[in-house]
């Protein structure tokens, strides 16, 4: 199948979402397309219930719902392919053609890449995976689900630690393991779930799992100890970090530095008509903010505009100039 475009934005997370709703000031057609089989991308697989604080205007916001009013800010008009992978760039002349792995072929005027980390995939936790979606987590999706349950945490980040203090108050238990008697979390956080009266037990690793239909304990090998325990647990949540890569796009030819891609003031990467904005971009001085991201989209827009039609203004105005933009 193919489909025609003015602008594919490879990514439906935050900066890519709001890269939607600029293209739609600049009266672009666009199409979204992400491996995921969501939108939100990092932020609806790995946070929808945490507090976000770095957005501007919004002292604290949940991840999920940040990731709605982004959707609806973006508008009906855009084209989302979810649960694809871009992975070949042709050109002709001005026009670049993308396939995805299911063979779609997207042309489109310009590309922009806003694939935060790239694709990501969970660290496995082997003792525990065979129960995966029968008890066994590496995300959070609604906390409701553990209202009552007993609880294990498997992390020693930020990441296995929110979720812990999250959980503390409406599961039944919360148990942390962590296989180092150190933290990678801040130390408040670790504190606070310790004056919680959480259990937590360090250098030790999960090594089995059991249940019938479902995860029911698990047991843990404490090594400081010499023992194993067995825990109660209909709930585990392994959160052991992600490992990134840029994947197929190290194929198209663009400067990369590490796992990210370089570009210009104009967020332009190397090769012509494929920009970058969020975390993979990478330049002298980058913070890596989400507030960021959402500048640098609108940067990449309003050049990709101009870029299309050189006649069209670099910057078309503020957006109060003429109203509300219509949907």
């Amino acid at each position: 199948m193919n489909t025609d475009t003015d602008l594919l934005i490879l990514g439906a997370g935050p900066t890519g979402l709001y890269a939607a709703y600029y293209a739609r000031i600049r009266g672009l057609r666009t199409v979204v397309v992400d491996a995921l089989p969501e939108l939100g991308g990092q932020v609806a697989a790995l946070y929808p219930e945490k507090e976000i604080y770095d957005v501007a205007g919004l002292p604290a916001v949940k991840g999920k719902d940040l990731v709605r009013q982004l959707v609806e800010q973006a508008g009906d008009d855009v084209e989302y392919l979810l649960g694809r992978q871009a992975v070949d760039l042709d050109r002709d002349g001005d026009v670049l053609t993308v396939r995805t792995d299911d063979d779609e072929r997207i042309r489109t005027r310009a590309v922009l890449v806003a694939g935060g980390i790239g694709s990501f995939r969970p660290r496995p936790l082997d003792a525990a995976d065979r129960y995966a979606g029968r008890g066994a987590a590496y995300f959070v999706t609604d906390l409701g689900d553990y209202r009552d349950r007993d609880v294990v945490v498997v992390g020693g980040g930020d990441s296995a630690l929110d979720w812990a203090l999250a959980l503390h108050p409406i599961a039944g238990s919360v148990t942390l393991v962590h296989r180092r008697d150190r933290f990678r979390a801040h130390a408040a956080s670790v504190d606070e779930l310790r004056r919680r009266g959480a259990t937590i037990h360090t250098n030790a690793e999960v090594t089995a799992a059991h249940g019938t239909d479902s995860l029911e304990l698990v047991e843990v090998l404490r090594h400081e100890h010499g023992d194993t325990v067995r825990l109660p647990a209909q709930k585990l949540i392994a959160a052991l970090g992600f490992t990134a890569q840029l994947g197929p796009l190290r194929t198209w030819g663009l400067e990369l530095h590490g796992q990210h891609i370089v570009v210009g003031r104009d967020m332009a990467t190397n090769v012509p008509g494929v920009y970058a904005a969020g975390d993979i971009a990478e330049y002298p001085g980058k913070v890596r903010l989400m507030s960021v991201g959402f500048g640098e989209a609108a940067t990449a827009v309003n050049h990709i505009a101009h870029r299309i039609d050189d006649d069209a203004p670099l910057f078309p105005g503020h957006s109060t100039d003429a109203g509300p933009v219509p949907s």
